[in-house]
Formats: structure tokens, sequence, C-alpha cells
């Protein structure tokens, strides 16, 4: 870790072509996944001055594939609303983590780069963070590169989703394969692979019993509940 990251002696313009340098391939990924949620958005009825506010106002792909699906399914607002909030609720942790690397930073600063933060950009940063010679700035360019990439794509996916007929190029299954692969991503030992079986089980028997779409919520909750205590259990057992 570099101690005190502001002190290396590069221009602004050499940090800005370092964070696009680092950037690129998060927006070479956010691009087609971006055009998806704009058809996606533009066949459940949002506009593109619709989807491109959500993009700017929520910026997180995850919760907006689940707003645009539920959206065309006539959920109602609240539980919209806390379904996106739990599956955001980990900016909470990427945030804390990344505030080590930017103490005593203005709070307007700080404001900016938080709302920056995904998930790609999280993973990015800290590696750089932790590998040395890694600053603020350009960790601010990797942020927002990626955030004007992905208001562009969804916003021109709206724009073009007009002209695409409904299940053309799977763009349907879109939603389900991203969350396929972000699943696939995570299970990195049996107590991901049980957390997420677990997960499965709550939200099919849920959904099979009670009307709404409430399955969602509950099984997210239960699931990581059993999760963290499966773990805890575990690191009990070794100490």
């Amino acid at each position: 870790m570099n101690a005190h990251p502001e002190k290396t002696n590069h221009s602004k313009g050499q940090k800005l072509r370092e964070g696009l340098c680092a950037a690129w391939p998060i927006c070479l990924g956010y691009f087609p996944i971006g055009l998806a949620l704009g058809v996606l958005g533009q066949k459940a009825g949002l506009g593109p001055l619709q989807i491109g506010l959500m993009s700017v106002l929520v910026f997180a792909g995850s919760a907006q594939f689940i707003a645009v699906a539920m959206i065309a399914a006539g959920s109602s607002f609240g539980a919209i609303v806390t379904t996106t909030f739990v599956v955001n609720f980990r900016h909470f942790l990427m945030s804390s983590a990344m505030a080590v690397y930017l103490a005593r930073v203005h709070r307007g600063f700080l404001s900016l780069f938080a709302y920056g933060i995904t998930d790609e950009s999280f993973a990015v940063n800290m590696t750089r963070f932790r590998q040395g010679d890694w600053d603020r700035w350009r960790a601010l360019v990797v942020n927002h590169a990626a955030n004007l990439t992905w208001v562009f794509a969804t916003v021109t996916g709206a724009l073009v989703g007009a002209f695409i007929p409904p299940g053309a190029f799977g763009i349907d299954y879109a939603l389900v394969a991203m969350f396929l692969c972000l699943l696939v991503f995570q299970l990195q030992g049996r107590i991901y692979i049980l957390t997420a079986l677990i997960a499965g089980v709550f939200s099919v028997t849920w959904y099979l019993w009670v009307p709404g779409d409430s399955y969602v919520v509950v099984a997210s909750v239960a699931a990581a509940t059993v999760g963290y205590l499966l773990r805890r259990r575990r690191r009990g057992s070794k100490a």
C-alpha cells in the first residue's frame, strides 16, 4: 500500500490517460450490457429520457435490470425500491473498504467518488491502490469513464429499442444471463454454493406460497443470514 498516494509526481494529463487505460475494459463490457438494458427498458414502456435519468441517478446495472423487469411485471413502487435497496446494499461495504485510501479527502470529492463506485470499478481501483502508485484522481477517472459509458449505452439502447422486435437477439435473456454470470463469479467455496442453493429454495418456495414479489427480498435476506451464520460458525471452529 502506498501511504502517500497523492505525492506521486504525474501531470493531470498523464493521470487522465492512466485512469482511462484502467477503465477501458470496464467500458468495453458495459456497452453491450447497457444497450440490452436500454432495449429492455424501451420494451417495458420507458423512454430514452427516463432510461437516461435512471442511469444517471441509480447507476447500478443489476438494480436497474431488476427495476426494469419489475416495472414490466407491474410491481409496486415499494417493492421496487425495497428490492433494489437490498441488492445495492453491498455498495456500503465497497465504499467503506475504499475509504482507507481516501483519508482526509474533501467531502465533496468523496460524494462524487462514491457515486461512481460499481463492482467493476471497485475491483480495478482496489487492486491498483493495493499495488501502489495509484491515487484518487485516477480512481475518479475510472469511476466516471464507466459512468459516462453506461449512460450513453443505455440511452442508445432505448433509442434503437423501438426498431428491435421483442425477443430478438436473445435480449430478453440478458437479465438472466447477467445474474447467472454474477452468481458463478461468487461461487468461490462450499459456503457460497450452499448460500446460493438456500436462496433458490427460499425464492421458489416463497413464490409458490405467497403472492407478490416479496420472495426476492425474503430469499435474499434469509440466504445472506444463513450464509453469514455458517461462515461465523466455520471461523469459530477453526479458532
